[in-house]
């Protein structure tokens, strides 16, 4: 549990009543029979039983204590088959705040980022993950939302800066790392995309995604750097396993939680970037519902702290010009078919989350409880090809005498 300690001051919003997570409030201040009673409802039972921790190498604990970021990890069983072995993956999720205040130098920001990150990526590495996941933007500030054209230098191609830099951590510890950029489309004019690229185990570049939702909501008014997507829905077979991205805005859109599924994704990595005041009700709850829904693993990311920036700028929703988003409060977690979840990682400091998952648990749950058997796809397809067309009309039922006058 981290405390605010004395004379330091805390970011606004940035803890609940001086706890930096939910978890370890309710764990400090309820008996241990009670905290377990409402720990099993809000993060659930895998396979009867509540989620069990996993104890990490030293090296990747020392690593935590030396750079000061939180780590937690917990392993997600299966029932035991007869036909199939385990498929046990270790995936790792990495948050982080900037490392530099936005008014410094480009070059400085991206570089003291790459720095601060390296600890982080090795502490992975050190404890055997396998798929390493980092926040959406992880490369520059989230400077999306002023407006001002600037931040575009920072858009790099595919196999640009960024992606070697990761390269040399997946050849290093045979780990597959999901990086999330703004992409420069050198073939088709420059044009910038909000991109996923996935490096395989061995350095390679396995394929990107774009994301396919831009919001338009608060300040986050995305549209000036890029806009939706073309990759359509992809999912990427990994030496580990079936994995798919569904970056940030995404996650609100369950049919692109569905298409993912549909395609074959075991593990769906959702890195975002997003505050506190917006979105924090819904997220525990949307990733939570889609790996319920569709079988699979969700694995969330979400980045930390209070960003300024050098100019104050409007939301178009009425409130004075301001400088910076908000909080954006971490709670990186995991959620698994069988409607388990991990606790999630702080509110307030940088961390990485390590989890296990026997990807077996996604045929059990999908036999289970039947929702891809017992869907009726042929209904849904039939009612968006009619909503689709410009003379839709609603399949409204109307009682006659609604309408009719009293006597």
């Amino acid at each position: 549990m981290e405390k605010p300690r004395n004379g330091e001051k805390e970011e606004p919003k940035a803890c609940i009543c001086g706890y930096d997570s939910l978890h370890r409030l309710l764990k400090d201040n309820l008996n241990p029979h009670h905290f377990q009673e409402v720990s099993r409802l809000l993060t659930g039972l895998n396979c009867g039983k509540a989620l069990e921790t996993i104890a990490l190498p030293e090296s990747a604990t020392a690593f935590s204590v030396e750079h000061g970021f939180d780590l937690q990890a917990f392993s997600f069983c299966a029932d035991e088959e007869l036909l199939r072995e385990p498929r046990v993956v270790r995936v790792g999720l990495i948050q982080n705040s900037i490392a530099l205040p936005t008014t410094a130098h480009f070059v400085d920001q991206k570089k003291a980022i790459f720095e601060k990150l390296k600890p982080m990526i090795d502490a992975a590495g050190s404890a055997g993950v396998n798929i390493l996941c980092l926040q959406e933007a992880w490369m520059m500030p989230f400077a999306f939302c002023t407006r001002e054209k600037r931040w575009c230098e920072f858009a790099e191609p595919v196999d640009g800066e960024s992606t070697k830099f990761l390269q040399t951590f997946a050849v290093k510890y045979n780990m597959v790392i999901i990086s999330s950029i703004l992409e420069r489309d050198i073939n088709h004019g420059e044009v910038i995309w909000n991109t996923s690229v996935v490096i395989g185990n061995h350095g390679n570049i396995i394929g990107k995604h774009r994301k396919n939702h831009i919001p338009r909501v608060g300040d986050f008014n995305e549209s000036t750097y890029y806009m939706e997507g073309n990759t359509g829905h992809p999912v990427f077979e990994t030496a580990f396993g079936k994995i798919a991205i569904n970056i940030c805005y995404g996650r609100h859109h369950p049919l692109n939680w569905l298409a993912f599924g549909l395609n074959g994704a075991e593990i769906v990595f959702n890195p975002s970037a997003t505050v506190g005041e917006l979105s924090e009700p819904m997220w525990p709850i949307e990733a939570r519902n889609a790996a319920i829904a569709n079988s699979y693993f969700v694995a969330s990311i979400n980045r930390v702290g209070t960003e300024t920036f050098p100019n104050a700028f409007t939301s178009g929703d009425g409130k004075p010009a301001h400088a910076d988003f908000g909080h954006f409060y971490g709670s990186s977690n995991v959620s698994a078919p069988d409607a388990s979840c991990t606790p999630s990682l702080s509110r307030n400091r940088d961390g990485l989350l390590v989890a296990d998952m026997d990807l077996n648990l996604c045929r059990q749950v999908k036999d289970k409880w039947g929702f891809r058997m017992t869907s009726r796809y042929e209904l849904y397809a039939d009612t968006l090809a009619r909503y689709v067309k410009p003379d839709f009309e609603p399949q409204v039922i109307s009682d006659p005498l609604l309408h009719k006058k009293s006597s």
